[in-house]
C-alpha cells in the first residue's frame, strides 16, 4: 500500500489489509454505522461474519482492506476488492462503507485514491468497477469524486439485505486513473 503523498504532506488515511486483530475495533464501528450502511451494503457484524471475511480474504480473488486515520489508527471505513479475474481481464469489482462516526470528512475520498493506487499498480487490474444503488448519494458522490465514470444501469442487479436491488455501474480503468487523480489533487 501506498504510504505517504511526499515526505512532507503525509496522508490523513492510511489502507491496509485487514487483520484479525482488527475484529473488535471492526465490528464496534460496523454495529455503530448499521444506519449509515443500511440498505446499501451488509459489512460483517458478528466475530461469525468477521471470521468468513477473513478466511474469503485469503482467496486470490479477494482483498479485504481497511482505512484507517493516519493520526489515530481509527477505523474511518473498509474496502473489499473481489471477483478479481486475471488474463486477458484483469478487473475486479469494488465494495466499500464508511464509518459513521468519520463520514462526511474526506476520509473515503482519501482513502478509495489509496485502494485505486493499490488496485491499479499493485494488483495490475486494468479495470475496477462498483455497482451502486441510485439512492445511495454518498456512495455516487465519493465514486465521481474519484473519478469513476458511469457506464449504465442494472435492474435487481445485485442482493443486498434479502432483496434485489437496483444499482448503476461505475467503472475506472487503469490509464483513466492518473488522470483523474490530478484533475482531483488539482
Amino acid at each position: 500500500m501506498a504510504r505517504g503523498q511526499s515526505a512532507h504532506h503525509p496522508p490523513a488515511v492510511q489502507v491496509r489489509r485487514l487483520a484479525t486483530a482488527d475484529r473488535e475495533s471492526f465490528l464496534e464501528a460496523m454495529r455503530a454505522s448499521h444506519l449509515l450502511h443500511h440498505p446499501w451494503v451488509a459489512p460483517p457484524r458478528t466475530s461469525e461474519q468477521f471470521r468468513a471475511l477473513l478466511r474469503r480474504a485469503r482467496e486470490p480473488a479477494f482483498e479485504a482492506l481497511l482505512a484507517t486515520r493516519a493520526c489515530d489508527s481509527a477505523i474511518v471505513g473498509f474496502f473489499n476488492i473481489s471477483e478479481i479475474v486475471r488474463g486477458s481481464f484483469q478487473s475486479a469489482f469494488l465494495g466499500y462503507g464508511g464509518v459513521h462516526e468519520r463520514s462526511g470528512q474526506g476520509y473515503m475520498t482519501l482513502a478509495l485514491e489509496q485502494v485505486l493506487r493499490h488496485a491499479f499498480l499493485e494488483l495490475r487490474l486494468h479495470r475496477v468497477e462498483a455497482n451502486i444503488q441510485p439512492a445511495n448519494v454518498r456512495s455516487l458522490a465519493l465514486v465521481q469524486r474519484c473519478g469513476f465514470q458511469r457506464e449504465g444501469f442494472s435492474e435487481r442487479y445485485l442482493k443486498v439485505s434479502g432483496r434485489w436491488r437496483d444499482h448503476e455501474r461505475w467503472a475506472m480503468r487503469s490509464e483513466q486513473w492518473p488522470t483523474a487523480r490530478a484533475a482531483r489533487l488539482g
